[in-house]
C-alpha cells in the first residue's frame, strides 16, 4: 500500500492543510452554492463586478463560508483580514478599524472577515454598526446559527444575509478529484491511486462538508504514502480518525438525541443528564439539546405543567447570554425540571384530532352569530346578532355555541390527570355542568 517514490515532491511538509491549501481562487473554482454564485444571481454578479457591500454568510461548516470571503477580497481589490470571535475582541477590532481608515486615505478597501461572528455577544456587535455605515469597511461575517437570534438587528439591517446549503455528494467527489489531480496545491504530485468506491463512500460521509472530505483524503493519503492506494477500508479508517465518532449529522447523533427524549418522557432525570453529558462531550452543539427539549415540553408535558415550556425558552436564553461552559448549568436544570414534571400527551392529541376534523370539513361555514359585521349590510344579515358576551354572565361564562352546528358534540380536547391539568378537567366539568342546567 505503500510504494514509495523517492522524488516525489515533500507535499506534507507544508504547514498548510489540504483544505487551506485547495481554497478556490476564482469564482468557476468555488464548489457548490450555484443558487448564489450562477451568472444571474444577485452575490455572483456583484463579485464579478467587484462591487460588495457588508454580508452576512450564514451555512452548516465545510460549506465555503471563508472561502467566499477571500473571493469577495480578490474580485474588489480590498484588503482581507480576518477576525475570529472565538478568540478576538473588541480590542482588536479597535486595531483593524485604525489599519482600515490608514488603508481607506491611502486609496484602498477593507473586508473585515468576523469567522464565528454569532459568537460575540450584542453589544460587542453594535462595535462594528458606525464602521460599517462610514464605508471604513466592508464587514463579511460568517455564521452557523440563525443571524435572526444571534445577530442584533441593527447590525443584520446593514448586512445582506446569504445562505449556504450543504454541498451534496456530486460537488464533494469534484472537489476530492480536485484536490487529487492538482500538482500544485494538492496531491497531484504524489501520485496516488484512489478507489472509486472510497471516493463515493467518503462523498457521502463527508455530510456536505468539503473541509471534512479534505482532511480525511489527506489522512488516507499520508498512510499510503507517495505511489500508494487508497481503498475504501483505508478511507473509511482514516475517516474514523480525523472524525470524533460522535457524527453531529449522522445516526450516532440522532440515537443520542433520541435516548435523551425518551428519558425526558420516562421522567428518569439520571438517564437524561447522562445522554445530555454524552452528546456535549462529543461536541454537540447544546441548542440542539435545547430545541428538542423545548419541543418535548410541548409534547410530553403540555398543560400538565404549563411552566415546564416557559422555563426551557428561559434556559436557552440563559445559554445564549452565558456561553459555555457556564450554560451548561441552565441546560442542567432544564433537563432535570422537564424529566421530573408531570407528563401529558393531551395537547398533541387535541392538536392530531383538531387537524383531521379541519381537513374532513373544510366547508363548514362559521355560524352566524360568530361572525364579524363591520359593515352595515352585515349587521342587516344578523351577524353577531345573537353573540353573548361571556364577562357579562355569572363565572364569566354562558352557554353558547362555538363550533358548526353538525360538529357541536366533538371532542379535541381531553384533559388528563395529573399537575395542572386536573385543574383544568375540574373547570371543563364545571362549565359542562352550567350548560346542562
Amino acid at each position: 500500500m505503500t510504494g514509495m517514490l523517492d522524488d516525489a515532491p515533500e507535499l506534507f511538509s507544508t504547514p498548510a492543510p489540504l483544505a487551506a491549501r485547495m481554497r478556490p481562487r476564482t469564482l468557476e473554482e468555488f464548489a457548490g452554492q450555484q443558487h448564489l454564485l450562477a451568472p444571474g444571481r444577485a452575490l455572483g454578479d456583484a463579485i464579478r463586478r467587484g462591487d460588495v457591500a457588508s454580508a452576512i454568510l450564514w451555512g452548516p461548516p465545510g460549506t465555503g463560508k471563508t472561502s467566499l470571503a477571500h473571493l469577495m477580497a480578490r474580485y474588489t481589490g480590498r484588503a482581507f483580514i480576518a477576525f475570529s470571535a472565538v478568540t478576538e475582541g473588541v480590542q482588536r477590532v479597535r486595531e483593524v478599524i485604525k489599519e482600515a481608515e490608514e488603508r481607506r486615505r491611502l486609496g484602498r478597501g477593507t473586508i473585515l472577515f468576523c469567522d464565528e461572528i454569532h459568537r460575540f455577544n450584542r453589544a460587542q456587535q453594535d462595535a462594528f454598526l458606525p464602521h460599517v455605515e462610514r464605508g471604513t469597511i466592508t464587514l463579511v461575517g460568517a455564521t452557523t446559527e440563525n443571524p435572526s437570534f444571534s445577530l442584533n438587528a441593527a447590525l443584520l439591517s446593514r448586512c445582506q444575509v446569504f445562505v449556504l446549503e450543504p454541498l451534496g455528494p456530486p460537488e464533494i467527489d469534484a472537489v476530492l478529484r480536485s484536490a487529487l489531480g492538482d500538482t500544485d496545491r494538492g496531491l497531484g504530485g504524489l501520485p496516488l491511486q484512489v478507489d472509486d468506491d472510497a471516493l463515493g463512500w467518503l462523498s457521502i460521509q463527508a455530510d456536505g462538508d468539503a473541509r471534512r472530505a479534505l482532511t480525511a483524503l489527506e489522512a488516507a493519503a499520508q498512510q499510503a504514502g507517495a505511489g500508494g492506494r487508497i481503498t475504501l477500508a483505508d478511507m473509511a479508517d482514516a475517516f474514523a480518525r480525523r472524525v470524533p465518532r460522535y457524527d453531529q449529522s449522522g445516526e450516532e447523533h440522532f440515537n443520542l438525541l433520541s435516548a435523551y427524549h425518551k428519558s425526558l418522557r420516562g421522567s428518569d432525570p439520571q438517564g437524561a443528564l447522562y445522554w445530555m453529558a454524552r452528546m456535549l462531550e462529543g461536541g454537540e452543539d447544546p441548542l440542539v439539546l435545547f430545541r428538542r427539549a423545548i419541543a418535548m415540553a410541548a409534547e410530553d408535558i403540555g398543560l400538565a405543567d404549563p411552566q415546564a415550556l416557559p422555563l426551557a425558552v428561559a434556559a436557552r436564553e440563559a445559554f445564549r447570554q452565558l456561553g459555555p461552559p457556564e450554560g451548561y448549568l441552565p441546560l442542567a436544570e432544564m433537563t432535570i425540571y422537564l424529566a421530573t414534571a408531570p407528563k401529558s400527551n393531551s395537547v398533541v392529541k387535541a392538536l392530531g384530532r383538531a387537524l383531521e376534523l379541519a381537513r374532513d370539513t373544510p366547508a363548514e361555514p362559521v355560524p352566524v352569530h360568530l361572525r364579524n359585521a363591520p359593515t352595515r349590510l352585515m349587521k342587516e344579515l344578523g351577524y353577531g346578532a345573537e353573540y353573548r358576551y361571556a364577562h357579562d354572565y355569572p363565572g364569566h361564562f354562558v352557554k353558547q355555541d362555538y363550533m358548526p352546528e353538525p360538529l357541536a358534540d366533538r371532542e379535541l380536547y381531553a384533559p388528563g390527570d395529573l399537575g395542572y391539568e386536573k385543574k383544568v378537567a375540574e373547570r371543563m366539568a364545571w362549565w359542562k355542568s352550567r350548560s346542562e342546567e
